[in-house]
């Protein structure tokens, strides 16, 4: 009885693209020279929660016509009035309305670019009217009628 051998070839099958997204997988797949495909995604893996309105490139040049709206001296003057007020420093009043040390510097030295939320939270925290035409007054409590 003569046995015959006989040979057998066993390859693997290629991996599914979604196997592929490892970095394992892809170090491999450029060991054994074969093509890879990568994208990254604009924005990916960063908190983006800032919008802005206004077209930035424009502003940034900064021509006679087209400048950054500042934050008014009387506004910066009331901020820093309130706070001392109450006994507060930048730092202190900053923590309260969860925003950094520096926005409040900028707002009360009239650099900083007016964004209304940030002026509503510094407008509660303080308890004065910052925007509109009772600027300076106290800010009535939620429901209470003038």
């Amino acid at each position: 009885m003569s046995a015959a051998w006989e040979t057998t070839i066993l390859k693997k099958k290629p991996q599914k693209a979604s196997a592929m997204k490892t970095e394992q997988a892809v170090n491999k797949a450029r060991r054994e020279g074969a093509a890879i495909d990568t994208q990254q995604k604009w924005g990916g893996g960063q908190n983006k929660q800032h919008v802005t309105t206004k077209n930035t490139a424009k502003l940034d040049r900064e021509t006679e016509e087209l400048k950054h709206e500042k934050i008014s001296v009387d506004v910066g003057k009331l901020i820093q009035q309130g706070r001392q007020a109450k006994g507060w420093t930048q730092k202190d009043l900053a923590t309260k309305v969860n925003e950094k040390q520096q926005v409040i510097n900028d707002y009360e030295a009239c650099r900083g670019i007016p964004n209304q939320i940030v002026l509503g939270k510094i407008e509660r925290t303080l308890g004065i009217k910052l925007r509109g035409k009772d600027m300076g007054k106290p800010l009535l409590p939620p429901g209470a009628k003038k």
